[in-house]
C-alpha cells in the first residue's frame, strides 16, 4: 500500500522554534542600493508590511544563499540558516567597498519561529497574501513569501515572551517534516552552493525571483535559463514504502539515475526529480525503498 502524503493545511495550528535559523542586520545609509545590487529580490519592495524571499549567487548564476529579507525601521534583516551565516557575512563583505553599511549578525538578540497549520494567517492577523507582514511590540510577523501555504514566520526579540494560546508547541523537526510536505526547499540541504541553480528548486513559482527589478549578481544566466526553458528539473515532496534512505541517495527508474534524495524523515522527504521521471505508472526507487512523488499546489511547470 502506497503510503500517504497527507494535507499539510489541515494539521493541527502549530508552532515551532527554528534553531537552525539565524539574522543578519544590515544597516546604514547604502543599505537599499546595496542589497538591490546584489540579490534576486527587489529590496525596494520592503517594508512594515511586506517580506520578500530571495537568494544570493555566483555570477555564474548559481545559488549560494537564500534569506528572507525583513525591514525593521532603516535596518534590513536576512532570516538564513545559522550555520552559514559567517560565509553569507564574508560574501556579502566582498562587495562592501565603500558602502555605508554594517554587517552584524544578530542571531542572540532574535528568534525565529514558524506558525503553520489550519487557519494559522487568520490567527495571527495578517493578510491572506505571500509575504505580507505587520510589525508589533512581540516582533516582526510575515505570511511566509514563497507560499501562504507554510504560514508565518517570525522574527522576537529574544527577551519577549508572546501569546501562543491558539498554538500547539511542536519541535523543529515537525516543522521540518511540513515544508517537505510543501516541498519547500531548506537551504543548503537542498541546494547545493555553486552548483544548484534556482529554476530547478522553484525559486520562480515560489517569489525567489523578480524579474522586473534588473541586475544582480548572476542575473544573465538565470534569465537565459528561464527564456529557454533550460529548466528540466524540480523539487518534488515524495512518500517513501520501504526502509527508508538517507538524503542523498540516489533516485533511479530501472538502470537510470533520474534524481537525488535530498531531504529525508522517515517516510516523507523531497527529490530533485528530471521531470520526464514523474509521469503516472513510472515506477521510481531510493535505495530499496519505492519513490512515489507528489506535485504541489504552487508548482508550475
Amino acid at each position: 500500500m502506497t503510503v500517504k502524503l497527507g494535507d499539510p493545511l489541515k494539521m493541527a495550528p502549530s508552532y515551532a522554534l527554528l534553531e537552525g535559523r539565524g539574522v543578519l542586520e544590515i544597516k546604514g545609509d547604502d543599505a537599499l542600493p546595496f542589497l538591490q545590487g546584489l540579490i534576486t529580490a527587489d529590496v525596494s519592495k520592503v517594508g512594515p508590511e511586506r517580506a520578500v524571499y530571495g537568494a544570493l549567487l555566483t555570477p555564474q548564476g548559481k545559488y549560494l544563499f537564500d534569506f528572507f529579507v525583513l525591514r525593521i525601521g532603516n535596518a534590513f534583516y536576512l532570516e538564513s540558516e545559522k550555520a552559514r551565516l559567517s560565509e553569507l557575512t564574508k560574501r556579502l563583505s566582498l562587495y562592501k567597498l565603500r558602502a555605508k553599511i554594517s554587517i552584524v549578525d544578530v542571531t542572540e538578540v532574535f528568534r525565529v519561529f514558524s506558525f503553520f497549520g489550519k487557519g494559522t494567517l487568520v490567527k495571527c492577523k495578517l493578510a491572506k497574501e505571500e509575504g505580507a507582514a505587520r510589525i508589533s511590540e512581540d516582533g516582526l510577523f510575515y505570511v511566509d513569501p514563497r507560499t501562504r501555504a507554510a504560514g508565518v514566520r517570525a522574527c522576537i526579540p529574544g527577551n519577549t515572551t508572546f501569546d501562543v494560546v491558539d498554538f500547539m508547541k511542536t519541535e523543529e523537526s515537525d516543522y521540518d517534516r511540513f515544508r517537505m510536505m510543501l516541498g519547500l526547499p531548506d537551504g543548503s540541504r537542498d541546494l547545493t552552493p555553486e552548483k544548484s541553480t534556482l529554476l530547478d528548486y522553484g525559486f520562480d513559482e515560489l517569489h525567489g525571483i523578480d524579474w522586473e527589478k534588473g541586475c544582480y549578481v548572476g542575473q544573465e544566466v538565470t534569465a537565459r535559463m528561464k527564456n529557454r526553458g533550460l529548466s528540466r528539473k524540480r523539487l518534488f515532496p515524495v512518500t517513501l514504502e520501504g526502509i527508508s534512505p538517507s538524503s542523498g541517495t540516489s533516485v533511479r527508474m530501472g538502470e537510470r539515475e533520474v534524481g537525488v534524495l535530498t531531504s529525508v524523515d522517515k517516510e516523507i522527504g523531497v527529490a530533485l526529480l528530471q521531470l520526464d521521471a514523474i509521469s503516472d505508472g513510472k515506477i521510481l526507487k531510493a535505495g530499496e525503498a519505492l519513490l512515489v512523488p507528489h506535485r504541489p499546489e504552487w508548482m508550475q511547470f
